[in-house]
């Protein structure tokens, strides 16, 4: 057997001081979901590569007169002087590409293309945007609703998404945007075409998170604190804002992402189609539509397509990185 060690009495207790500085640095901080949520984003280099080109397309739209003075021209403005009059397309062999027209200017007109695409990212995300916001926000309060109350109230809310869903929506959308007169609502001009296109693509849109929201409902409403708090008196509306809709926010913000780069395509859709916002005003979809028709100026479509591509694409690959990160399953 080891002899004991001979330990000193004095080195037996801890000086108070000593106690204290060494559980200051044992402490483990607590971190919150969010925290860990965003700890788990940042470590995914491709969603923040999205995200920073997300951020990058937001400031375009929001300093589009800045840039279009610094780097390019007023994109109603003609200049039929770089037009060659025979053959309506740009006398310079590349489009008019240059340090004046950066991205070269649109045949017939002699529009610049720069200023187009700059001022259309305008429309295109203010309509995805408040498309998407309008139907997150059916979609939840009705989803929410029919999963937690079920019984008739769920029956007539599934039903009602199924009529939704079976609806031909881009005939109707080319319809009704297409019968509406340049006056309406107390709205005219782009202000009313673009409110128009917002009520369509959000409203009719709904039913997909709709039924997504109502799912993860019929799970949340079993759940021990959906008891708890029944168990204390609270009623129904009290436990959908309180205790349910905090804890569906991970489903819905990951929707939204994906269903804006949808709303982008479709808005470009339907103004290929001619049903969009009204020319002159610029959008990608309008002028990839014009572009259609000049086949032999490749970069008239070129420009407009990539555009279109590069936003929905930013858009996809974070929306991926963040259901990554707000999935507690995830394995990244």
């Amino acid at each position: 057997m080891t002899a004991p060690l001979d330990v000193p009495e004095s080195a037996s207790h801890a000086a108070p001081e000593a106690v204290a500085a060494g559980a200051g640095r044992a402490a483990i901080q607590g971190r919150s979901l969010g925290q860990i949520a965003w700890m788990r984003l940042k470590r995914d280099k491709i969603a923040m590569t999205g995200a920073g080109v997300i951020i990058f397309l937001i400031l375009v739209a929001i300093c589009a007169p800045i840039i279009v003075k610094l780097f390019g021209h007023p994109p109603l403005e003609f200049h039929r002087e770089m037009i060659d009059q025979e053959t309506q397309i740009p006398k310079d062999r590349f489009g008019g590409i240059g340090w004046d027209f950066l991205f070269g200017v649109e045949p017939v007109w002699g529009r610049d293309i720069f200023s187009r695409i700059v001022y259309g990212a305008r429309i295109s995300l203010v309509i995805a945007f408040l498309a998407t916001l309008l139907s997150v926000g059916i979609g939840t309060i009705l989803g929410v609703t029919a999963g937690y109350f079920g019984g008739w109230v769920d029956t007539l809310i599934s039903r009602a998404m199924d009529v939704f869903l079976a609806f031909p929506l881009l005939v109707f959308a080319i319809a009704l945007a297409g019968v509406v007169p340049d006056q309406a609502f107390g709205l005219s001009g782009d202000t009313l075409r673009v409110s128009l296109l917002i009520f369509i693509i959000g409203f009719f849109n709904w039913p997909y998170i709709g039924r997504i929201i109502r799912g993860q409902t019929l799970s949340l409403r079993e759940r021990e604190f959906v008891d708890a708090a029944r168990s204390l008196g609270a009623r129904g509306p009290y436990i959908i804002v309180r205790e349910l809709l905090p804890n569906l926010m991970a489903p819905v913000l990951i929707y939204a992402t994906l269903l804006i780069p949808t709303n982008i395509l479709f808005e470009a859709a339907l103004s290929f189609l001619g049903v969009g916002v009204r020319p002159p005003t610029p959008t990608w979809g309008g002028m990839l539509a014009d572009a259609a028709r000049i086949y032999t100026v490749p970069h008239f479509a070129i420009f407009p397509g990539l555009a279109i591509f590069i936003t929905v694409l930013a858009f996809n690959l974070f929306g991926d990185g963040l259901r990554d990160a707000l999935d507690p399953r995830g394995n990244r």
